[in-house]
């Protein structure tokens, strides 16, 4: 028997035995919302990001260009946006992506209890995520959910096989005990809601 093989055996010989039974979690709904529109911008704003509505009648490359004038370089693979000057699924280097002014993406689902949006790769290059100066979500109001708890049921992979939830632009505190924003990823980030309802201002 080796040492490995003899340590491992010490630590199940002196392991005990499970009395209790575990509690049981299926009864365990979290938070929810009346008003997911509402909550939705309020929890952006509380984050840092913004949430932007609009309707399937409006020129959503039109607004996102009033939101972002200054973008030189918009990185897309979404049909939907004409707006972009790259795509990412070409470029044959992820240092490529260096450089992007804003990246348009997708999201699955929003996470009102804390701003997070789901985003499976759909994109040839995760970097995008992350490289960007400033990220744009697309988002319908049917993807909202209330919490953690339906986020997880209804999440999945692709053939990719990453995801991430994104949260507002990226922070640090870890500097002189100082709250930086946009230190190691997007600078801002704004989610586009589809949807029908009213989303309140800040002042509001």
């Amino acid at each position: 028997m080796s040492s490995k093989e003899e340590i491992l055996a010490k630590i199940k010989e002196n392991t005990p035995q499970q009395t209790y039974d575990l509690p049981d979690l299926s009864a365990l709904q979290g938070i929810t919302y009346g008003d997911k529109v509402a909550q939705w911008a309020m929890v952006m704003r509380q984050v840092g990001g913004e949430a932007v509505p609009y309707t399937a009648a409006d020129d959503l490359n039109a607004l996102i260009r009033q939101h972002y004038p200054d973008a030189r370089v918009i990185a897309s693979n979404l049909p939907e946006v004409n707006i972009a000057t790259l795509n990412p699924d070409h470029v044959a280097d992820p240092h490529e992506l260096n450089g992007t002014d804003l990246a348009i993406v997708r999201g699955e689902l929003g996470v009102l209890e804390n701003g997070c949006v789901w985003l499976p790769q759909n994109v040839k290059e995760k970097a995008l995520y992350f490289i960007a100066e400033y990220l744009v979500i697309l988002l319908r109001e049917d993807q909202l959910v209330n919490n953690m708890h339906e986020a997880y049921r209804r999440i999945s992979l692709n053939d990719y096989g990453f995801g991430t939830f994104i949260s507002g632009p990226s922070k640090t505190a870890d500097i002189e005990q100082a709250l930086v924003v946009g230190a190691h990823g997007a600078r801002g980030v704004t989610v586009f809601l589809e949807t029908s309802a009213h989303i309140p201002t800040e002042k509001e």
